[in-house]
């Protein structure tokens, strides 16, 4: 497990090819096709992943909603999705995100 200020990323690097480059991290799936997603790209997953708005990731980071929406739409195109849900079942399935890594707290 790999852990960075502000995400989390896991991954399992005995069955899948993932390296850091210049902060950005790679990852070779078995097609031998590359993902790379920026920190901030990762940043906007996680947040999204939270079930965040478009709205509400672009305060969180302190950006506009269309630049995160930018940021959405390069997700979807490396991810080869096109929705939100797509991109979480995805990024799960890639070890992108970890999933039993988050903890729900219910407030009363």
């Amino acid at each position: 497990m790999v852990e960075t200020p502000g995400l989390l990323l896991a991954f399992q690097p005995w069955k899948r090819g993932v390296k850091e480059v210049a902060g950005d991290f790679t990852l070779e799936v078995q097609d031998n096709r590359v993902i790379t997603l920026t920190r901030r790209e990762l940043e906007v997953l996680n947040l999204v992943f939270e079930g965040k708005s478009s709205r509400e990731v672009a305060a969180a980071l302190f950006c506009s909603k269309r630049t995160i929406d930018f940021h959405l739409a390069r997700i979807y195109d490396k991810l080869q999705v096109s929705n939100r849900v797509q991109a979480m079942r995805r990024a799960t399935m890639l070890g992108l995100i970890n999933i039993g890594a988050r903890v729900l707290v219910k407030q009363a």
